[in-house]
C-alpha cells in the first residue's frame, strides 16, 4: 500500500507520497485551507487506496484530518519522537517540509500499530470541558490568593476559612463585610471578590454539564472506587477511546503506570516511567490515594504490599497499575455499552418521515 506523509504547518502542509519499499513518489504543497484540503484529497485520490500518515500535532492537523476522513481516507497519527531516527536514515541530509513528509511516511511504513484517527465525538468534548474549568480554577486560585493579602491589609483579624474563596456563601460574607469601606485596597477586593463568584459560578456550572455527561457515557468508569466525576471525564477525555489500544498494558504504557525496562543479562530491572499522559496519570494517582485512605480492595492490596517490604511509593505505583488495568476494562465496558445502543435493533424498520 502506497503511504502519504503529512507535515504541517499553520499556512501550509506538505505531502509525499511513497511507495511499499520507502522510496518518494511525489509530493505536494498545499495551503492550509478547506480550498487546500480539497486539493490534497483529489491528489491523494489518483494513488487509490492510500495510508494517511500525519504527524501528530492535532492542534495543526485536526480540521485537515476531519477533512481526510470526510473522504474515506484511513488516517494514523505519528508521534514526533518516531521521526528523528526516520531522518538520520535518510539518503537526503538536511530538514525541510518534504524531508519531514517523507519521514512521517516512513515510520508509518515501518510501525504497525499508529494509533488511528477518527472523527471527534463526545470524548472530545468531555476534554475540551474539562481543559477549560481547569484554565478557570487555575484563574481563580490566582485571583484568590491576590484578595487574601488584600483581606489581611484592610483586616487581619478578618475570619476567612481555609479553602473558603471558593464558596459563594463566603463571598456574600466579605462582600456585606466590606461594603461601605472607605479606601482603594477596599474597592480593588470587592471587584476581585466578584470574579471569584463569577469564576466559581462557571466554575460549578462546568462541573454539572460534566456530570452529567460522565454519567451518560461512562457509567462503569464511576463504579471504579475513588473515581469521581472530575477524574473520570479527565480519564474519558484524554483516552479518546479505549478500543483504540491493543491491550491493557499498551494503555499502561500510555498513561504512565507501566515501568521502563532497564536490564540486561539475568537480572531484571526496571525504573519509572516519569513520561506517559500525564493528565490521566495525575487522575489514577488521586483514585489511588482515595482507595489507601478507605477500607476495600485497593487499601487491602496496598496493605499487602507494604507488608512484603514494598516502600510506600513503590506500593502505591502497583496499586496505579492494577486501576489502570481497572479502568481500561471499565472503559472497554462502556464503549460496548454505547456501540449496542448506538445500533439499531435486529428487525427493525426505520419509518419514513
Amino acid at each position: 500500500m502506497i503511504v502519504v506523509g503529512v507535515d504541517a504547518h499553520k499556512k501550509t502542509h506538505t505531502l509525499v507520497a511513497v511507495d511499499p519499499l520507502g522510496r518518494r513518489l511525489d509530493q505536494l504543497t498545499i495551503a492550509a485551507t478547506p480550498t487546500g484540503h480539497q486539493q490534497a484529497c483529489e491528489w491523494i485520490g489518483k494513488f487509490g487506496q492510500v495510508l494517511v500518515a500525519v504527524e501528530d500535532c492535532r492542534h495543526l492537523t485536526r480540521r485537515f484530518e476531519v477533512d481526510l476522513l470526510n473522504a474515506r481516507h484511513s488516517v494514523v497519527r505519528v508521534h514526533t519522537r518516531l521521526m528523528a531516527g526516520a531522518r538520520r536514515s535518510a539518503r537526503e541530509r538536511g530538514k525541510s517540509d518534504p524531508i519531514d513528509a517523507e519521514a512521517v511516511a516512513r515510520v508509518a511504513l515501518r510501525e504497525p500499530d499508529l494509533p488511528k484517527a477518527c472523527l471527534d465525538g463526545p470524548s472530545r468534548d468531555t476534554k475540551l470541558i474539562v481543559d477549560h474549568r481547569r484554565l478557570l480554577v487555575r484563574q481563580r486560585t490566582a485571583a484568590a490568593n491576590k484578595l487574601r493579602w488584600f483581606l489581611h491589609e484592610i483586616d487581619p483579624e478578618l475570619p476567612v476559612p481555609s479553602r473558603g474563596l471558593r464558596r459563594l456563601c463566603v463571598f456574600d460574607t466579605l462582600e456585606a463585610t466590606l461594603t461601605g469601606r472607605p479606601g482603594v485596597v477596599v474597592e480593588i477586593a470587592l471587584d476581585m471578590i466578584a470574579e471569584c463568584r463569577r469564576l466559581t459560578l462557571r466554575i460549578n456550572a462546568l462541573e454539572s454539564r460534566l456530570r452529567r455527561l460522565v454519567r451518560e457515557l461512562a457509567p462503569a468508569l464511576l463504579e471504579v472506587p475513588g473515581c469521581g466525576v472530575i477524574g473520570a471525564a479527565a480519564i474519558l477525555g484524554e483516552t479518546a477511546g479505549a478500543a483504540r489500544f491493543k491491550s491493557k498494558d499498551a494503555f499502561a504504557h500510555f498513561n504512565g503506570t507501566a515501568p521502563i525496562p532497564v536490564w540486561s543479562s539475568n537480572k531484571v530491572r526496571v525504573r519509572l516511567n516519569r513520561g506517559g499522559n500525564r493528565t490521566i496519570n495525575n487522575a489514577l494517582h488521586m483514585v489511588a490515594v482515595t482507595q489507601v485512605r478507605g477500607s476495600g480492595e485497593g487499601a487491602a492490596y496496598y496493605a499487602k504490599q507494604i507488608a512484603a517490604g514494598k516502600t510506600v511509593k513503590e506500593a502505591l505505583r502497583l496499586l496505579k497499575r492494577r486501576i489502570s488495568d481497572r479502568v481500561f476494562r471499565a472503559l472497554l465496558a462502556d464503549e460496548t455499552a454505547r456501540s449496542r445502543h448506538d445500533q439499531p435493533a435486529e428487525g427493525s424498520v426505520e419509518l419514513a418521515a
